[in-house]
């Protein structure tokens, strides 16, 4: 079962519950309304009858039930019953006896003042006479067909109403509730006709208020992450093929060119030297690429530990040192950070020591002096690193797309690397929650800002 038909079947089941207590309840007051207006009525009258008996003297029983018997306003089958305190008859007009009185009855009459009970179609009132003698009881039933007749036509009213009622709301429901829906079919459709050579279209937001709007936005803000991931996975691709192809390309013609002719053993140690540094040249973009695409994921399965920034930056240090002795790189550490906790950040070591050896290492690659020199500070919430080298700067207008995978500034091109290095430091800090920014040093080169949370 759909949406709309849910919708429209619980709208008739609430109004129909609605409806059925409501009518219910007008059937109960209007039946409870028939019956107290007959007892008046019939009150009324036997409370007549009886006061021309008893404090009439000039009306006795015969003209009495004369005047009964073609009084034109007695109510259907009626019976008029008078007992004096002997509780013997005095006044009927139950010839019949069709009406059956006990001696418990007019007790109960006497005792209770009014006495109020059905018999078989008969609806019966015993009641004490207020009159010149208190000692009389009055026992009077009738039938109440006009009122039963009322009762049944309301009853066949409030029926037709209900279901008149009830077809109305299911043409009105289904009506409103496609309406209600027809946004959502809307974005449904839109969605449905978004492919992946379409990712740039958006969902209509509409009045950008409702709910509709908000699963506009949601969706627009997924298509969005798509659109990049595909992208960059485009981007990804051309530029790890491109990157792929000059070594292997390097190694191909090294080897043809090997096969020309004869050559001395030098000569192939020679050749062979070279293709194992384009192998190893190789091998080091294949995990700079396999890091990037790492540190493309979300991050949600990363083990965070807690880090010390301070000995993470010394053995990057170390390292790179041993790697390559040239390399100069100046550690400072604020005189305020003597408390263990403000070097402290949450992490992943692998990824943090990754991202804290690019950054030195570009510095010293592109430095003439290969010197970079790192200034540790913080604030009340934040650790702040500064990675300042005295290299070839970053023209401006290769400063917005630095960060970028693959990308190379105009003043790198003789010298060796890839464009993966920034992007991969980016995301894993952006894993980490925090940012990287870049300057222009006054005197030339340039100064990393990298801020972590604590």
């Amino acid at each position: 079962m759909n949406i709309r038909n849910r919708l429209t079947l619980r709208f008739i089941v609430s109004v129909a519950i609605i409806m059925v207590m409501a009518l219910v309840l007008i059937y109960i007051f209007s039946a409870g309304y028939r019956e107290e207006d007959f007892y008046n009525r019939l009150r009324s009258k036997a409370n007549n009858t009886a006061k021309l008996l008893i404090d009439v003297d000039e009306v006795g029983v015969d003209l009495l039930r004369k005047i009964e018997h073609d009084n034109p306003v007695s109510l259907p089958n009626e019976k008029i019953i008078v007992y004096d305190f002997h509780n013997e008859i005095i006044f009927s007009t139950d010839e019949q006896r069709v009406i059956r009185i006990s001696q418990d009855l007019l007790d109960r009459i006497r005792l209770e003042g009014e006495v109020r009970y059905r018999q078989d179609d008969y609806e019966v009132l015993g009641f004490l006479f207020k009159g010149r003698y208190d000692r009389f009881a009055v026992v009077a039933a009738a039938t109440d067909i006009h009122g039963f007749s009322r009762l049944n036509n309301l009853r066949t009213i409030l029926l037709v109403v209900f279901a008149i009622t009830i077809v109305a709301v299911s043409v009105s429901g289904w009506f409103f509730a496609g309406k209600a829906l027809q946004p959502i079919s809307t974005v449904v459709h839109q969605v449905d006709e978004i492919t992946i050579s379409s990712l740039n279209l958006r969902v209509n937001e509409g009045n950008g208020k409702d709910e509709i709007a908000q699963l506009a936005r949601t969706f627009n803000s997924m298509l969005q992450r798509l659109e990049a991931s595909f992208i960059v996975q485009k981007n990804f691709i051309a530029n790890a093929s491109h990157e792929l192809r000059t070594p292997l390309t390097a190694i191909t013609g090294q080897l043809e060119v090997s096969l020309l002719h004869a050559r001395t053993n030098d000569e192939y140690r020679g050749v062979v030297n070279s293709v194992l540094d384009d192998i190893r040249s190789l091998n080091n973009l294949a995990n700079r690429l396999l890091l990037l695409a790492q540190t493309s994921a979300d991050g949600t399965d990363r083990r965070m530990t807690h880090l010390r920034i301070d000995e993470l930056l010394w053995l990057t240090r170390d390292e790179l040192q041993k790697r390559d002795p040239g390399y100069t790189i100046n550690i400072h550490l604020d005189d305020d950070l003597d408390d263990e906790s403000k070097l402290t950040v949450n992490g992943d070591e692998q990824l943090m020591k990754v991202a804290l050896s690019n950054l030195i290492e570009n510095g010293c690659k592109y430095s003439a002096d290969h010197r970079v020199d790192v200034h540790v500070c913080a604030t009340p919430s934040h650790l702040l690193l500064r990675f300042r080298d005295q290299g070839i700067g970053i023209p401006e207008a290769d400063r917005g797309n630095i960060f970028e995978p693959f990308y190379r500034g105009e003043n790198t091109k003789g010298i060796k690397g890839y464009g993966i290095g920034l992007s991969v430091v980016q995301r894993i800090v952006l894993l980490h929650k925090g940012t990287i920014t870049l300057a222009p040093n006054s005197g030339g080169g340039t100064t990393f800002t990298l801020t972590l949370p604590f």
